[in-house]
This record gives C-alpha cells, sequence and structure tokens, in this order.
C-alpha cells in the first residue's frame, strides 16, 4: 500500500463545500424541535437504525472492512446502498480510511487520532482536510476487494443519490417537517456518533487490551453506535464481529447479526470469545 493515499490534511485549507453542507445540515437539525411531529421523529429513528446500524456498523465497518462474516452478494450490496445513507461517503473510500486507521492508529499518517486534537479527531478533519469521498480511484488502492465490483465503484462515486432519493420521496410525503427530521437531524446524529468512535473512544473509557493504540471501551459511545464504542475490543481484535466481548457489553449489531444467522442470510460468523481467561479468535460456522 502506498504512502502517498492519503497524508494528514491541511489545517489551514478548508474543504467549503463540505464546510457549508455541514453548516446547512445543523442549522436544519437544529430546527427540527420546532417541526416536531411524531411521524417525522419515528421514520427519523428508524433511518439512524437502518443508515447507522446496518449500514455503516454491520456494512462498511464489520462486514466490507474487515470480512467479519459472509452473506449473500445481494444483501452486501444492499447494506452498502443502507450506509450511503448516512452520508458518510461510499463504501470504498469509507473502507479505506477505516484501514488506514487500524494500520497507523495514533500514529503519524491516521487520518483522525485525537493527538492530533480532540475536535481534530471529531470533525476537524472533515472539515480542513480532504477527505477524498469521490477519489474513487486512489482509495481502491486500500479496499483492492471492494474495487472489483462495478457496483462499489458506481456507488463510491455517486454515493449521495439513495439519500437525494430518499429525501426527497420523504419530503413530498412529510413535508417540511420529515425534511428535518429524517435528513438534517437524523443525518448529523449520525455523524456526530460515527464521529465519537473516533475522538471518544480514543480518549475516555476503559481498556482491557494493550493495544498499540489509544483505544477504549466506552458504554455510552456504543449505545449511540448500535455496539462500535467496544472500541479497544476492536483494535484487539478487529476481524471479530462481536465487539462486545463481555455479557454486559451491549452490543446490539452483533446480535442482529445472529439473528441473520439464524435464517441463514450470514455464515461464517467470525467472533472472540472470553475463554478461561484467554482471549480466542475463531469462525463459527
Amino acid at each position: 500500500m502506498g504512502s502517498d493515499v492519503i497524508n494528514l490534511p491541511n489545517r489551514n485549507q478548508l474543504d467549503r463545500g463540505t464546510a457549508i453542507a455541514l453548516l446547512v445540515l445543523h442549522a436544519g437539525a437544529i430546527a427540527a424541535p420546532f417541526y416536531f411531529e411524531w411521524k417525522a421523529v419515528l421514520v427519523a429513528f428508524v433511518l439512524y437504525w437502518i443508515a447507522g446500524g446496518w449500514g455503516v456498523c454491520m456494512g462498511y465497518h464489520r462486514l466490507h472492512t474487515h470480512r467479519g462474516f459472509k452473506c449473500p452478494l445481494w444483501l452486501e450490496y444492499l447494506l452498502a446502498v443502507c450506509g450511503s445513507l448516512a452520508l458518510e461517503g461510499g463504501p470504498i473510500s469509507w473502507v479505506a480510511t477505516h484501514r488506514i486507521h487500524h494500520q497507523k492508529s495514533d500514529q503519524p499518517g491516521d487520518p483522525h487520532s485525537p493527538r492530533e486534537g480532540k475536535f481534530w479527531s471529531h470533525m476537524g478533519w472533515i472539515i480542513f482536510g480532504q477527505a477524498r469521498h469521490n477519489a474513487t480511484r486512489m482509495m481502491s488502492k486500500y479496499a483492492p476487494d471492494l474495487a472489483k465490483h462495478r457496483f462499489y465503484i458506481w456507488l463510491n462515486n455517486w454515493h449521495w443519490v439513495p439519500l437525494l432519493i430518499v429525501s426527497i420521496g420523504l419530503t413530498l410525503w412529510g413535508g417540511l417537517p420529515m425534511l428535518l427530521w429524517a435528513l438534517c437531524f437524523r443525518v448529523v446524529a449520525g455523524l456526530h456518533a460515527t464521529w465519537l468512535v473516533n475522538s471518544a473512544t480514543h480518549i475516555w473509557g476503559s481498556r482491557r487490551f494493550a493495544t498499540r493504540d489509544d483505544s477504549r471501551n466506552n458504554w455510552w459511545v456504543a449505545l449511540l453506535t448500535f455496539g462500535e464504542g467496544w472500541h479497544n475490543n476492536h483494535h484487539a481484535h478487529p476481524v471479530s464481529a462481536r465487539h462486545g466481548l463481555a455479557w454486559y457489553e451491549f452490543d446490539i449489531t452483533y446480535y442482529t447479526l445472529k439473528a441473520l444467522e439464524s435464517v441463514g442470510l450470514v455464515r461464517n460468523l467470525m467472533v472472540a470469545r472470553i475463554d478461561e481467561g484467554r482471549l480466542q479468535e475463531r469462525e463459527v460456522a
């Protein structure tokens, strides 16, 4: 993997397009409570789970990045589309960025380490950097497995299209309240939840494993991110589709995967288990 794929973004270089988009979305999120409707709030919650829980956590992260389980190709594609609804870029760019994070975690070259500053790790790297959401060819160097699929290349180039279609449809159905809640509020909440994994779980929490980075297990981030907050567990055993290793570490994404496994949609689920005080990673057929 070449070192020229991603460099630490220039702190003095404002990404105006991204900054404007985030400003508009945050303004809409702030306005949402003034247009409160239960229907819009319910739709926003459902989309938060579909985009964040299924798309980003189960799809982009545990499947596409780490290959923690196997599933039919149509389900892979569906999870990727769900991930695009989170407005965090396409599958190739997301996967590439996260793989770089694991390769250089909290070291020079990590795209979003708190060692470069708390705000930087949370959202500064997006605002002042080059997230390279549309640099499909460049990012494919870190995600060659995805780049073999024309569908993933298309979705990476046009990752905003599914969200645009859904947003137009919801607005025609529910008007301004639906737009503010199901798009603005929901997307902003999802972005900050994901960014908390980049920032908070490398700052606050407990460490079960002595990894070479600053990753920590953080229960409240786990609740907001469908189990992603058990970050020290994850950095110790990145291939594991199970992040909450202890009985009290709630990991709804893993429970969802177990449910899908029971009906035959998921197989070869990779899990890390604590057996007799030792952690063993093994494939569960």
